[in-house]
């Protein structure tokens, strides 16, 4: 009787947390149709958004398999004075609003900021731009990859890794041969929560978007514009559809 009311419980909480709300999109996205629903997910600014989004997050999943490999092996092969700081700053954006981030990257890259004024004077914009979208995300999504790693690379320790120089191998081949296949579901593991989180960033990627349509407006900032501007079903269409694209992101990670 108690297995089955914890199992009962499980079962209600995911579906107040996770069935309901996803049950209340596919519903209010047809509201005033098939036609319509069509109609929001093929409007030019939401195919535009679905695609930067796209874009945002290949770039930032790129970025975080490559530095949050090279971070998590500094992290635990490498002994240097604040590491432990290192480690707990990595940490920093699950705690810091992701509006926080982006008003920091403000700070950072604004106009009247040496870096602003060192990029602009090379033609390159930052804010209110690709940029600082993708920075944006990468802050918000950087700790996943280095967490995952971590602590499957203080498991399996060095003894493979050992073996394999001591049989001549160089420390290309030691990485590409031994290490990477053993930690194949690290990576798959964070990459799947770097896809979920860089496809529904909000905060960070609003403040320092400016949310200019057709130009730096993500489906998640599209949503959010559908909403203030009361075409609810169009927020609905495009929440739902950003749903399902993020849940194949993750089935392909």
């Amino acid at each position: 009787m108690i297995r089955r009311l914890f199992i009962g419980s499980v079962w209600l909480y995911f579906a107040l947390l996770l069935v309901g709300p996803i049950l209340y999109l596919a519903v209010h996205s047809f509201d005033e149709g098939i036609a319509a629903f069509w109609n929001e997910v093929t409007r030019p600014d939401a195919l535009h958004g679905f695609l930067l989004t796209i874009e945002i997050t290949a770039i930032v999943l790129v970025l975080n398999l490559i530095f949050g490999t090279i971070t998590a092996l500094v992290l635990v092969r490498q002994h240097f004075i604040g590491r432990t700081i290192l480690s707990g700053v990595i940490d920093l954006p699950f705690s810091v609003s992701p509006v926080i981030a982006g008003f920091m990257l403000i700070l950072l890259f604004g106009p009247e900021t040496i870096l602003g004024t060192f990029f602009g004077t090379l033609g390159v914009k930052v804010l209110f731009a690709m940029p600082a979208m993708v920075l944006a995300t990468l802050f918000a999504t950087f700790p996943f990859v280095v967490r995952e790693l971590t602590p499957l690379l203080q498991t399996i320790g060095t003894d493979a890794e050992e073996a394999a120089r001591t049989l001549g191998a160089n420390e290309w081949q030691v990485f590409l041969k031994v290490t990477l296949p053993m930690l194949r579901w690290g990576f798959v593991y964070g990459a799947t929560l770097t896809v979920a989180r860089a496809i529904g960033e909000f905060g960070a990627v609003l403040v320092v978007s400016g949310n200019i349509l057709l130009v730096t407006q993500t489906a998640t900032l599209h949503i959010y514009q559908s909403y203030v501007d009361f075409n609810y079903v169009g927020a609905n269409a495009v929440a739902l559809q950003d749903a399902q694209q993020d849940r194949l992101a993750i089935r392909e990670a």
